[in-house]
């Protein structure tokens, strides 16, 4: 109880006093340390403990990964484990901590050497690939799954981490196989399955799929209300968002910071500047949320593509945040919607010093003056770019989902075994797009 509650000077002085001490009271005294961060101190009552189980050496793990991110020191830990105690949580929380750290490809080694596995081996490892942007992995993972002979099942965090894969790639026609497996295997009133399919049919162009799972759902909460409202916004159909965040705050449902993220920028895409400022002072007024860098964004795109530059300029100035690259970002995009050239290369001197050897940010401006037609400003910009060591423009990677199969491409790719058939093809197709009367903008490059 004690070291529960963090007053580890009273409990050590019970576990002292203490005549016989078991290992729950070992266990205790070892999470009571690390529940206050101090590690040191809980390898030595762990080293002095004369009885451990899983739970012992799992919670002596745990403390190395949680606190210090020292893979080497909980591998160490774990190797030295007795076979015995060493149960599939003991495999998971390493397997998490590989996941955590960043060393997926260790992580994945370690999965492959887990003599039993069961749904929270997969998810974490799907949960690895997910938080290090390794999209068509966690797809993967839920297809060896599925196929695995040992027939653990995905439960509901398995497939929303599916889903938000298949919404980063686009992967519509995988994410409604998802849906459908949803359907037949009982997940179809989970909520954050529900969720899930919300954000990921938004997400790849389908609102109106979207649209009819919120109105399925018989539960919804403010996650809910954010993916619909967001994904609305961002099909721009500000006014049903608006409509329907109207709705939840009728209803008393509290929003939260992302609920007006998504109002804000259902507010940008209608143009409703008013009801941008009065849902901005109804955030802190209202609900006591103290606005984030996201909601400044929103207000200074509203403004800014409204034409209303003074005022986003005496908004930016007004902000007790700093304003970051975010911001002035905001600024310069609406600059590009009005092409004023002057305002964008004031906007993008502020950007430079925040950034300055970032060069998208004189991708931006160079787009300006070519539409404007100052070649000779972009020639300028190009000179810049280089003189500043610049970061060179990463090729830019698109995913194509062909029978049921996600592929990545790159700028100038040549890695496909069809690489002279593909070009072919898309040769072709600019030449169609030409002869119906379309004329791309091609500016200057930068770099």
């Amino acid at each position: 109880m004690y070291s529960s509650v963090g007053v580890i000077e009273s409990a050590r002085k019970v576990f002292c006093e203490m005549p016989e001490r078991n290992v729950v009271a070992w266990t205790a005294m070892v999470s009571g340390y690390i529940s206050i961060g101090e590690l040191e101190m809980a390898r030595l009552v762990f080293d002095w403990a004369s009885q451990r189980d899983a739970i012992l050496w799992n919670a002596m793990i745990s403390g190395y990964i949680v606190l210090r991110r020292d893979m080497e020191a909980a591998r160490e830990l774990f190797d030295r484990m007795p076979d015995k105690d060493r149960d599939v949580m003991s495999w998971n929380t390493v397997l998490l901590g590989y996941a955590e750290s960043g060393d997926i490809e260790a992580g994945e080694r370690f999965f492959m050497e887990m003599p039993e596995k069961n749904v929270f081996s997969w998810n974490g490892l799907m949960g690895g690939y997910m938080r290090h942007g390794r999209f068509l992995k966690v797809l993967g993972v839920l297809h060896r799954m599925l196929r695995s002979p040992t027939g653990v099942l995905p439960n509901d965090a398995t497939l929303v981490a599916a889903l938000s894969a298949c919404s980063k790639l686009g992967a519509v026609n995988i994410g409604r196989w998802i849906h459908v497996y949803a359907e037949t295997s009982g997940f179809g009133g989970n909520i954050y399955v529900g969720n899930g399919l919300i954000d990921m049919y938004s997400k790849c162009g389908c609102i109106n799929d979207a649209m009819l799972i919120f109105r399925s759902m018989e539960t919804k909460d403010v996650i809910t209300m954010n993916a619909m409202i967001g994904g609305l916004a961002t099909h721009g159909r500000g006014v049903e968002a608006l409509e329907l965040f109207e709705h939840m705050l009728r209803e008393g449902e509290r929003p939260d910071g992302i609920t007006f993220v998504g109002a804000l920028s259902a507010c940008v895409h209608a143009g409703m500047v008013e009801k941008g400022y009065a849902y901005f002072r109804l955030m802190a007024e209202d609900y006591s949320i103290t606005p984030w860098i996201e909601h400044y964004g929103c207000m200074v795109d509203l403004l800014g593509r409204a034409g209303l530059f003074n005022e986003a300029i005496d908004f930016i100035a007004s902000m007790p945040l700093k304003p970051d690259c975010v911001i002035w970002s905001a600024l310069l995009g609406a600059c590009q919607v009005h092409n004023d050239v002057r305002l964008a290369k004031l906007v993008m001197n502020k950007i430079i010093k925040l950034e300055p050897e970032d060069v998208t940010n004189y991708v931006a401006l160079s787009n300006i003056y070519g539409a404007a037609g100052r070649w000779r400003e972009v020639a300028g910009l190009k000179w810049a770019a280089r003189n500043n060591n610049s970061r060179a423009k990463l090729p830019g990677c698109s995913f194509v989902e062909i029978d049921f199969e996600v592929v990545e491409f790159c700028s100038f790719d040549a890695r496909h075994c069809k690489t002279s058939e593909i070009y072919q093809v898309l040769h072709g197709l600019k030449e169609l797009l030409k002869s119906a009367g379309y004329e791309p903008e091609v500016y200057e490059p930068v770099i």
